[in-house]
């Protein structure tokens, strides 16, 4: 009787172990289970994060005897700027006359973030002006560079506008907000100062160096049109004093225009510094 009684318990206690291990490995498997769900969906969570596109930035450049040798050093320039910040950068060298000249893939610009032109007195056909136009009537950012200050001003002298083709001579104006008012004496170069009042302004804060000279000849742009603009660096030449990088708003566009490009000037750090803190402020990417 008592032995039937503690063969009874064991045979109950051995069945209550097998219900608690049981449990047990249903409550295992239930938690290992939840485990590996939320690792399988992390791969999903993953692609579900978007991935920020890289700005998309458009030189117009153009190839001739006085326009610096920009089909040199921009392709360079952007080489570093795609290597070491990251953008998509597109440079468009034309070709043709003044007067009737003519980019290839200008359609790149309708997808371009930012619009860099260093370019030298050209017309274009008129649906590659009018992308030019459509571009900035977005509100959306400018750099212009060395030439950029007479870009689409053709001028009768130098060629006539052929048929189909238009210039532009109040893209100066309207958007770098000066004028161009000639040259100053190429063989001495120029000094260049920071404006003191500008000197932790992003474009410029920077800078390896706050004063250096620079090779070429200085623009005549004084007085600025603009004179709200935003001076960043004077150049001195014997007694002329001339500003030579400066911002602006022109409408809703973000504008930086600096005087310098010579050749030589792509070679200083300074000066790599000044274009590639520029495109950063006009991108926006520092205030």
């Amino acid at each position: 009787m008592f032995s039937n009684k503690i063969k009874k318990t064991n045979v109950d206690h051995q069945q209550k172990n097998c219900i608690i291990t049981i449990i047990l490995l249903f409550a295992f498997l239930m938690n290992d289970s939840s485990v590996g769900a939320k690792e399988a969906n992390q791969p999903n969570e993953k692609k579900a994060v978007s991935i920020s596109k890289r700005p998309r930035i458009v030189f117009l450049i153009t190839k001739d005897t006085n326009n610096y040798e920009a089909h040199n050093t921009v392709p360079r320039f952007a080489e570093t700027l795609e290597k070491e910040h990251g953008y998509d950068v597109t440079v468009l060298l034309g070709s043709g006359d003044h007067g009737s000249y003519r980019y290839p893939s200008m359609d790149a610009l309708s997808e371009a973030d930012l619009l860099v032109v260093f370019a030298r007195r050209i017309a274009l056909p008129h649906e590659q002006m009018n992308a030019i136009k459509i571009y900035l009537s977005k509100g959306k950012p400018l750099i212009g560079i060395r030439t950029a200050n007479h870009a689409f001003d053709v001028q009768g002298k130098i060629a006539d506008v052929a048929n189909g083709y238009e210039d532009w001579p109040d893209f100066v104006a309207d958007f770098l907000g000066c004028q161009n008012r000639g040259y100053g004496p190429d063989a001495l170069g120029y000094d260049v100062t920071v404006a003191a009042e500008v000197a932790n302004h992003p474009i410029v804060k920077d800078l390896p160096v706050k004063q250096w000279h620079s090779k070429g000849g200085i623009y005549k742009v004084a007085p600025l049109i603009d004179k709200e603009a935003t001076v960043l660096l004077m150049g001195k030449v014997n007694d002329l004093v001339e500003p030579i990088a400066w911002t602006r708003n022109a409408g809703k566009s973000r504008v930086f225009y600096i005087s310098m490009g010579y050749p030589d000037d792509f070679k200083t750090q300074q000066f790599i510094t000044l274009l590639t803190s520029g495109i950063k402020w006009a991108l926006e990417k520092i205030e």
